[in-house]
């Protein structure tokens, strides 16, 4: 009779079956008479448990010879161990070899991060490398359920742009036949175009920012989240970005205990994570700085360090509101009551990991965008269509982006966000 699969992260609903494992092994120890085999199989670890004196010599000898990273179908039965992470241990009743592995590269001890980025393929398999691509899974999972339970609609914009949204300085340049045609910095202009189809939209997918920059927070590709919604204004949409931040994190709380564990995660600073947040002001940041000794002068724009200073003050994220309009981008609405500024607020994550959050209320007036256009040197025949929206039925709307990668970085406490996903791409790294 064929034995059960059971994947590892479930073997706690079979204890006392005899079950089948198959997977990996991570590591193995030996007292002589008695083997432990780390085993893993995407879902999880657990130790398989060999005794001398239970075994067939056969059994025995191949479990001994079992080098780190062979593919093995381990039989055995499950049963309670209370030392282990997972409750559970497997006494090994019998081995299937799949394939040997000779000289894995990655062995336990120390290596440096160039060589460990130069085997990402093989670095993930690591417990830890496993643990965050499992919080990230979950932080995408927690972002969707918010924002389906709250009447939005995923829709899938361009990757190939024949324009820019943020600015032609970071932009990928390529050929589209006879055309020039960029890599997408954002797909916030199509969603301005499919909410006021649908009235709440959102966007999940890469983008690209040629930035020669070599920051910890910084990627040349990543994932964002970008909502808009129609009939939205700024503080309802700040009001939304509350939520669903609050949302990501009560949701990994709640389903990912084991990974967070794994990586060390301070869990304490995760569940202060609740509304309301503090908003203050890009003047009252400003001033802040300056109280702090900052050489700090209004109009500028705030760095890293700056970013992290204000964040040390608050045990939460905190929203920074009305920047400069120099500072931002040419589609955000101008404060009616202080032209100045506009109706934008950054969210800053504590514990110095910068902003996760960007957004605005957007220029609604066509007669303001053509304006802006001008201003920003921008062709009106490449955003003709963009105009559109703003005169054929133009409504008030909000919109934001969440940084995929610097949100998992946050959460999973991570000193750099070339862990935060699997293939990270770098100023100097396009390899693997």
């Amino acid at each position: 009779m064929a034995l059960a699969v059971v994947r590892i992260a479930s073997l706690s609903d079979h204890l006392g079956e005899t079950v089948t494992i198959k997977g990996w092994l991570h590591q193995k120890r030996s007292s002589g008479k008695i083997i432990f085999l780390q085993l893993r199989d995407g879902s999880g670890f657990v130790q398989g448990v060999l005794a001398k004196e239970d075994e067939s010599e056969d059994i025995f000898a191949l479990a001994q010879s079992l080098t780190q990273e062979s593919a093995i179908i381990v039989h055995g039965v499950v049963q309670t161990d209370q030392r282990a992470k997972n409750g559970v241990e497997l006494q090994v009743r019998d081995i299937e070899l799949v394939s040997l592995t000779h000289d894995y590269p990655i062995t336990p001890k120390e290596h440096g991060v160039d060589f460990l980025m130069d085997q990402r393929h093989l670095w993930l398999r690591a417990p830890r490398q496993r643990a965050i691509l499992k919080i990230r899974a979950e932080i995408i999972r927690a972002i969707r359920q918010f924002l389906d339970s709250h009447e939005f609609t995923q829709v899938d914009p361009p990757i190939l742009t024949p324009s820019s949204c943020e600015g032609t300085t970071t932009l990928f340049h390529t050929s589209y036949f006879d055309e020039d045609a960029f890599l997408t910095q954002s797909g916030q202009l199509y969603m301005e175009a499919a909410a006021m189809a649908l009235g709440r939209v959102y966007s999940f997918g890469p983008t690209f920012r040629a930035e020669k920059s070599k920051t910890r927070r910084h990627l040349i590709e990543f994932w964002m989240i970008e909502p808009e919604m129609a009939y939205v204004e700024h503080d309802e949409s700040v009001a939304i970005q509350e939520a669903l931040i609050c949302a990501i994190v009560q949701h990994v709380l709640s389903h990912c205990e084991q990974e967070l564990r794994t990586i060390g995660r301070d869990t304490s600073k995760l569940e202060q994570i609740k509304a309301p947040f503090p908003r203050i002001s890009y003047d009252e940041a400003v001033a802040f700085l300056q109280s702090t000794g900052q050489d700090f002068t209004w109009g500028d724009d705030f760095g890293a360090p700056d970013e992290t200073k204000i964040a040390e003050a608050y045990d939460r994220p905190v929203f920074i509101e009305r920047y400069p309009t120099s500072l931002k981008a040419f589609y955000m609405k101008p404060d009616p009551a202080r032209p100045e500024v506009v109706l934008c607020a950054d969210l800053l994550a504590p514990e110095g990991y910068g902003e996760i959050i960007g957004g605005s209320q957007r220029i609604d007036d066509p007669e303001l965008l053509i304006k802006r256009f001008e201003e920003h040197d921008l062709s009106k025949e490449a955003y003709a269509w963009y105009l559109d929206l703003r005169t054929y039925g133009t409504v008030p709307h909000s919109g934001f982006g969440l940084g995929l990668e610097r949100t998992v970085a946050w959460i999973c406490g991570l000193d750099h966000v070339r862990e935060t996903i699997p293939f990270p791409r770098l100023l100097y790294r396009l390899y693997p």
